[in-house]
């Protein structure tokens, strides 16, 4: 099989739309997953044994779930339930609370790792319980955990191609879409492999360079 130059450059233009919109479903499922991370991490520091529990199970069952059956409930399930989404919304929520379950252990394994003795001066200083989470405890938590939270981005960049499976028109749904035409499949995979390469590399590059800038050892 030979390389065909000329195909290359009538495809890239539709591979760049679906990496953009790869991009754009990560970088926003990244969002929901820091945010929603941060609340399942609260919830079950609550004073209620039980409701802790019941998060925490919550949690392990969204975790423990393949991501591509719960973006298939959320895109073909809810709408028989009244919510219908459409498949790049549906995709970016699955992807948000899948991985707000790994990003909530990494908050609490980073709020675990902020020195007691932070939390006896606030105590002593007789700080608010919400200006000690917001001014003292967090701040440190999230410098610590920089590393990890970003590790989960480039899981996610790398997981979005599942979304194929919902019909969301993102890279290699292009690709394939571009090979089913013209029967020719080794030009868009290889371009697609390349370009997931390049955006990895470059998200673990200013990852590392926000952790030697940000986080603390």
């Amino acid at each position: 099989m030979s390389w065909d130059w000329n195909y290359t450059g009538e495809i890239l233009p539709d591979l760049l739309s679906g990496l953009r919109i790869t991009i754009a479903a990560t970088l926003l499922g990244y969002v929901i997953a820091l945010v929603l991370g941060l609340v399942w991490t609260l919830l079950q520091r609550t004073p209620s044994r039980a409701f802790n529990l019941a998060v925490h199970w919550v949690a392990e069952f969204i975790r423990s779930t393949p991501l591509l059956v719960q973006l298939a409930f959320v895109f073909f399930v809810l709408p028989g339930w009244g919510l219908t989404l459409s498949a790049l919304t549906a995709g970016i929520i699955g992807l948000g609370v899948h991985y707000s379950t790994y990003t909530a252990e990494v908050y609490r394994a980073g709020i675990a790792d902020v020195p007691r003795g932070q939390w006896e001066a606030a105590t002593a200083l007789n700080l608010p319980r919400r200006r000690v989470w917001r001014s003292v405890i967090l701040p440190q938590a999230f410098r610590r955990v920089i590393p990890t939270l970003g590790n989960y981005l480039i899981a996610m960049f790398k997981d979005s191609p599942l979304l194929m499976g919902i019909t969301v028109v993102e890279l290699l749904n292009s690709a394939y879409q571009a090979g089913a035409k013209s029967l020719q499949l080794l030009e868009p995979l290889t371009v697609v492999a390349a370009l997931f390469i390049i955006v990895s590399v470059v998200s673990s590059l200013i990852i590392r360079r926000l952790e030697r800038r940000y986080a603390t050892n």
